[in-house]
């Protein structure tokens, strides 16, 4: 790159697109982040849009680096406005030397409001006529412009065009690669690129690295955990991982039902574990809500399962397909009654697919319910990452008898009484593992009981209650990311990490500590953690600050001050060093 954002040491662009839905924004930005990625950059990319099925904003943005990328900066570079509404609402974060491209055959801009930005005015549909090429192909007229007014290789964006349109024909495919090639002649004819500041090179031919997103990694954790059961109803943001899932179930094996609801969803998972393969389901609050008298029902059965639950902003509807960290204190408590449960909460792909592996490991050898906690802004924002690293997936099944184990038993007992509080499952059909499975208090043989034997109670409280040793033993400690010592300790969870990370590179006093395992935690562990820091301030995407709730409420640790933020929207960098620059 000939110029760099000096935000940090890392050198970081963003190119923003926006305009109506339907428009092809998202192809658009997509196709430019693997045109980025091919050429050996590192990108993060996310997605504003409305919940509606036709109308509204659309935007796509995408950070390119030099150095990998962690999050999305609010910054922005070059900005393609395809209608007034998108320059509007993306003109606050374009830099003062940043450059806007719009479409004049839309609407018509003046020197106003601008404050010396450069703009460049292309007639998309008088353009796509002047190609010979249909006027849905703009996205991709302007998208090459852009590329030239950056000065990147076109080669390697046509072939980017081509794979993304391979499936739908040779002729759509010309079309597109056409009107790149268009694009970026007309730009390189008349918009004075040479003058463009910022400049994309390619650093090497990179078919190596992938593009990501928490959800998809999530999927890839399930089938490498040898998860083969998936039912779940589509829900804004989690509904990538049913159509992944779905997509791959003749090569995994695994049997995903799309379920008429999420009562029906999570009550088949809860199923298919009892019969014996491993299960999940997948949902946002609002599903999950119908589920949470079915998660009483795994607790007290001590039924396996995972469950992903992809964070929007609440209450009720609220914003269906904005971001927000509002349901840890949620899934945390949720169901009615006493049981244990387990909650991990990514910040990166890589997380996702490792701890989709340990939350089926937990489930199994716990024989609880564990939550993989992601939300909209990592669950759909792609990140280059390099390949996946697979070599530490361990598959434990925990105490499942065999048939062998079953005949030395002279009378088995589904939940038999032991010091770490878990029964050795069997499997229906075993031959010596007939059992009895209701949602009623039991004793050790699964028989119900009633209030008249207040022992067997008290014994089954306690047996349940007695995995939380083991349990925390097993969870993911706290990671320490920056300086060893510093002046002001960051502590959070989930998709926080990434623009941590990135405000790091400009906050030299400043650490971050990470937590993956946000449920249940362990006074001992997090005290240890936390010894010696100067300034504790727990940063979080919601109002309540849910993690210094817990921190305060299970491990009498307090913050020394919350950093919040809750409009839909994810922490940019720039805010992190902005804010807790002043705490220094």
């Amino acid at each position: 790159m000939k110029k760099n954002l000096k935000v940090n040491k890392n050198p970081v662009i963003t190119w923003k697109i926006g305009g109506i839905a339907g428009g092809g924004q998202q192809v658009a930005g997509l196709i430019f982040t693997k045109a980025c990625v091919r050429g050996g950059l590192h990108t993060f990319d996310s997605s504003e849009y409305p919940s509606r099925i036709r109308g509204g904003l659309v935007t796509y943005r995408v950070s390119i680096g030099l150095e990998p990328v962690n999050a999305i900066y609010r910054a922005t570079q070059l900005l393609i406005a395809l209608n007034r509404e998108a320059f509007d609402y993306c003109l606050p974060d374009v830099t003062a030397d940043g450059v806007i491209l719009y479409d004049s055959n839309k609407f018509t801009l003046t020197g106003d409001k601008l404050n010396g930005k450069k703009i460049y005015a292309l007639p998309l549909e008088d353009l796509a006529k002047q190609a010979g090429i249909k006027p849905l192909a703009a996205n991709i007229i302007i998208t090459g412009a852009a590329t030239a007014l950056l000065d990147y290789d076109l080669e390697i964006l046509e072939a980017v065009i081509a794979d993304t349109f391979a499936d739908k024909g040779p002729e759509v495919v010309a079309m597109n690669v056409t009107a790149a090639k268009f694009g970026y002649d007309y730009a390189k004819q008349n918009l004075e690129t040479e003058k463009f500041p910022y400049k994309l090179s390619v650093l090497r031919k990179n078919d190596e690295s992938i593009i990501v997103t928490a959800n998809d990694a999530l999927s890839l954790g399930a089938v490498a955990a040898d998860c083969k059961f998936l039912a779940a109803y589509p829900m804004t943001p989690a509904s990538s991982i049913l159509h992944n899932l779905a997509a791959w179930d003749v090569k995994t094996g695994m049997v995903v039902k799309h379920a008429e609801d999420e009562i029906s969803a999570i009550h088949m998972a809860i199923g298919a574990s009892y019969a014996g393969v491993r299960a999940m389901t997948a949902t946002s609050g609002g599903g999950f809500a119908l589920m949470n008298e079915a998660l009483s029902l795994a607790g007290i059965t001590e039924t396996p399962i995972v469950i992903a639950e992809a964070q929007r902003p609440g209450p009720a509807t609220g914003l269906p397909t904005w971001t927000e960290q509002g349901d840890l204190a949620y899934v945390a408590h949720s169901g009615h009654g006493e049981f244990l449960r387990v909650v991990l909460a990514p910040g990166d792909p890589q997380e996702a697919f490792d701890l989709t592996v340990a939350a089926f490991n937990l489930a199994d050898k716990w024989q609880i319910p564990v939550f993989v906690l992601v939300d909209k802004y990592n669950a759909e924002g792609h990140q280059s990452i390099p390949q996946l690293n697979t070599s530490q997936v361990k598959i434990d099944r925990g105490q499942m008898l065999s048939e062998e184990q079953l005949a030395k038993i002279s009378q088995y007992q589904r939940y038999a009484l032991t010091k770490d509080g878990v029964s050795p499952r069997a499997i229906p059909g075993q031959k010596g593992g007939v059992h009895l499975v209701n949602s009623d208090e039991h004793d050790e043989s699964g028989y119900s009981i009633e209030g008249f034997t207040p022992q067997v109670r008290v014994q089954m409280v306690e047996k349940r209650a007695a995995k939380l040793k083991g349990i925390l033993a097993d969870l993911p400690e706290p990671q320490l990311f920056g300086p060893a010592k510093a002046k002001v300790t960051l502590i959070g969870w989930g998709s926080v990490k990434g623009p941590v990370l990135e405000a790091l590179k400009s906050l030299p006093d400043v650490n971050y500590l990470h937590l993956t395992a946000v449920w249940p935690l362990s006074e001992t562990v997090m005290k240890k953690a936390v010894k010696g820091v100067k300034k504790l301030v727990c940063i979080e995407n919601n109002y309540d600050g849910q993690l210094a709730n817990i921190l305060q409420e299970t491990c009498l640790i307090k913050a020394d001050q919350r950093l919040n933020k809750y409009d839909g929207a994810q922490f940019f960098p720039e805010e992190i060093i902005s804010e807790a620059g002043k705490l220094i």
